[in-house]
């Protein structure tokens, strides 16, 4: 038994090492004064200046946080209702239908969803640029929001809804005091997930992207195709450092919620 464990810790040590490796290596390398991958000559913070007087890249980085914003509290709220709609669906053979209309979209290739909706943008005659970005991450961030919430809605005994009405609730009132503080910690889940999903998106956005309007993740592409330059290095430590803080807010929100529930259920 223990060596069985000892295996098991020494197989993650490893799969750890070989996925956040390569991102330490260009981490660390975004302070080398040399300007090369190959040898660390000095420690400097140049590049991170250069970084911070591109105003295009500032701009960039404004576009990418605004839709990514917009996009996750928008299929946070459509999701959610979904998620609703879908488990109180009185015919099980359209909630199953609903759910695995659901499901393909989450499994779907980027590169289909990505070219979908670059025909059906061109075909309604909407120019390529943010409204184009932002409706394509609301589209593809909402079948998450609801994989996240219908756990929780699932799991919710309808005996709370059921005494919430026999003492007078309203339907707004079981909706609002009853459902969502129930659900919650899904709805933090599906929000900080499309938040991420919609920074991380390459494949969606490169194709909807117009003249003019760019995101993080195709300017570094963009970037990474002229050759290697530590600017490169430099964003993309910023963005995941950003990544990091959004996941450490996301636990500790989590773990506020859990011991708000827990409080209430003793009580």
């Amino acid at each position: 038994m223990k060596k069985s464990t000892a295996w098991s810790k020494a197989y993650l040590i490893f799969m750890f090492a070989v996925l956040y490796a390569p991102i330490f290596y260009l981490m660390f390398y975004s302070f080398n004064s040399g300007g090369t991958m190959n040898d660390f000559e000095s420690f400097t913070l140049d590049w991170y200046k250069e970084l911070f007087q591109d105003t295009r890249l500032l701009i960039i980085v404004l576009n990418t946080i605004i839709i990514a914003l917009l996009s996750a509290a928008i299929s946070t709220i459509i999701g959610v209702l979904g998620a609703i709609a879908i488990v109180y669906m009185k015919k099980r053979i359209v909630q199953n239908t609903l759910l695995s209309f659901n499901n393909v979209l989450i499994v779907s290739p980027d590169v289909i969803i990505g070219a979908s909706f670059l025909i059906l943008f061109t075909m309604l005659g909407i120019k390529l640029g943010f409204m184009s970005v932002l409706l394509s991450h609301i589209a593809f961030s909402i079948p998450i929001v609801v994989i996240m919430v219908l756990p929780k809605l699932q799991e919710m005994s309808t005996s709370l809804i059921d005494a919430a009405r026999d003492l007078g609730a309203s339907q707004w009132d079981v909706f609002s005091k009853v459902i969502l503080p129930y659900i919650s910690p899904g709805i933090f889940a599906g929000f900080f997930l499309a938040l991420t999903y919609s920074l991380d998106d390459f494949a969606v956005t490169f194709f909807v992207t117009g003249n003019g309007f760019s995101t993080l993740s195709v300017e570094i592409y963009s970037l990474a195709r002229q050759g290697i330059s530590l600017n490169i290095n430099a964003l993309s430590t910023l963005l995941f450092l950003f990544t990091v803080i959004l996941v450490i807010g996301y636990y500790f929100i989590t773990k506020k919620n859990n011991r708000t529930t827990g409080w209430e259920a003793r009580k």
